[in-house]
């Protein structure tokens, strides 16, 4: 059986520098960290749980986190 993506979108709220994960495949998921691999980490562990209270089926499942991060390195 072919895995199911899940696509996750991660994105910086710059006011709070809070790191913020959202998705429209898992309706719910809306988590926040500091680190944005603390915030996968979290990701991982609480969407099997979303997904079952939504009724998602969570068997073959992949996460795709999806996010931009841009440094200025030439003033």
């Amino acid at each position: 059986m072919p895995n199911t993506e899940y696509a996750v979108k991660l994105y910086l709220d710059e006011e709070s520098s809070t790191w913020v994960a959202t998705s429209e495949d898992i309706p719910g998921l809306v988590l926040g960290s500091g680190s944005v691999d603390l915030l996968m980490e979290r990701v991982r562990f609480a969407a099997p749980e979303i997904m079952e209270m939504n009724n998602i089926d969570k068997e073959n499942c992949t996460l795709h986190f999806h996010f931009d991060r841009y440094a200025t390195v030439c003033p």
